[in-house]
């Protein structure tokens, strides 16, 4: 017999896989589309129109999205936002052909902390068994690439992450590379939960895609384990997502940009 926790999490589950398949279909849709645009738009700067050429790709970006699409619905009016201002600053736009060499002590203990308008967030990494991932952060961090950019995407329905790492703010940006997937066998990854204060990658539900994006959970999220988890939150960096969470997400419909105004002022990894 099924339980109804049981159903909960199975339909949870159910939701979140076909959330991800709508959104690497859109992807594939937004990859054609653009290549019809651009080859129109050759057509357009050829005949010296190019005011009308720099309009037409104003837009594509926020339609190609990697994280998992949102609902459709009206946003509801905003409750007060618990954060400060962001510090002066404007996101990366560097990116990489190729995932950095390896550069990290696999052996060693590191931590990042994420220093964001509404508090630290502190996590322990997990270097021993997602070295990729955590040597790719390590660079990224060292890069700058995190600085300034928006959390910009809050999940309190059926799986309960705060998703970061992209300097579009709009789900669609990567570094330029892509990881392997690691650590997927990790027994805290119980009953296909991933626990509360777990840091995973983000990635198009295909296996190896894992770019920049990560999500933090604050609360047991029923799950897959296709997300490679590579990090634990610490006790401050709990406290700073309660206070995010608690200030809720802007659709209404339990998926969209959290109210609380999230940048990453300043994001570092060292040796601990």
């Amino acid at each position: 017999m099924v339980s109804n926790e049981q159903r909960r999490r199975q339909l949870a589950r159910e939701k979140f896989e076909r959330q991800q398949q709508r959104r690497e279909e859109a992807r594939r849709k937004a990859r054609r589309r653009n290549a019809v645009i651009a080859a129109a738009l050759a057509v357009v700067v050829a005949a010296g129109v190019t005011a009308y050429a720099t309009g037409a790709l104003s837009g594509d970006d926020k339609k190609d999205k990697t994280d998992a699409a949102a609902p459709e619905t009206k946003a509801p009016s905003k409750g007060p936002d618990p954060c400060a201002k962001p510090a002066p600053g404007s996101p990366a736009t560097k990116t990489w052909k190729s995932e950095p060499e390896m550069s990290i002590d696999k052996s060693a203990a590191y931590a990042m902390d994420l220093k964001t308008t509404c508090g630290t967030i502190d996590v322990k990494l997990d270097a021993a068994n997602a070295p990729h991932t955590v040597n790719s952060f390590n660079f990224l961090a060292g890069e700058g690439y995190f600085d300034h950019t928006k959390c910009h995407r809050l999940t309190t329905a059926g799986i309960y992450v705060l998703q970061c790492g992209d300097p579009k703010g709009t789900g669609s940006g990567g570094p330029g590379y892509t990881l392997p997937d690691e650590n997927l066998k990790d027994p805290k990854l119980k009953g296909n939960v991933y626990p509360a204060g777990t840091v995973a990658m983000a990635n198009t539900s295909q296996p190896h895609t894992g770019g920049s994006q990560f999500f933090l959970v604050y609360q047991d999220s029923p799950l897959p384990p296709s997300y490679t988890p590579f990090g634990t939150i610490g006790t401050e960096g709990m406290k700073t997502l309660k206070k995010i969470t608690a200030a809720g997400e802007a659709s209404g419909a339990g998926d969209g940009a959290p109210n609380a105004t999230v940048v990453i002022d300043k994001a570092t990894v060292a040796k601990s």
